[in-house]
């Protein structure tokens, strides 16, 4: 990714404007053993106490790397139940890379933010609606499955 991702304009704008990057030398100890670091490249975004939330193992092209990164960000917040900072994050993903790898989970959090934040069930029917017209193949299209049944 040094060759093609990393010097893209668009990576390094958003990364310098959203993240704190560190590079770490993928056998460097004990960072590797404590974040089961196996394959370079490897992304691991963490929180302001070092907790990760997502990985990106492997090569991504800009127009991939950016919206997982985005994803990355919307799950630091969900997990610690900001639930309109992740909106923020997942719609400006859906917004910008609506045909990312990175959608069809933004979708599925997008529709559990929502209820998460509002109580309403609505939100994850139209997410699944959402995801089964867009995504039919996807695993987050199956994992909101479930969905459907609700009125």
């Amino acid at each position: 990714m040094g060759a093609v991702t990393y010097p893209d304009e668009r990576v390094v704008t958003f990364i310098l404007e959203n993240l704190i990057p560190l590079q770490v030398k993928s056998d460097a100890q004990p960072l590797a053993t404590d974040f089961n670091v196996k394959w370079t490249p490897t992304l691991v975004t963490l929180d302001s106490d070092g907790k990760e939330h997502h990985r990106t193992v492997g090569f991504l092209p800009p127009e991939e790397l950016v919206p997982s990164l985005l994803l990355g960000i919307a799950k630091c917040h969900f997990d610690r139940e900001r639930y309109e900072e992740a909106l923020k994050a997942l719609n400006r993903l859906l917004e910008s890379y609506p045909k990312s790898d990175a959608a069809p989970e933004a979708i599925f959090l997008r529709g559990v933010s929502l209820y998460k934040s509002t109580h309403n069930p609505k939100p994850l029917k139209e997410a699944y609606e959402k995801l089964q017209a867009e995504y039919p193949s996807s695993e987050w299209t199956k994992r909101a499955y479930p969905y459907r049944l609700i009125p």
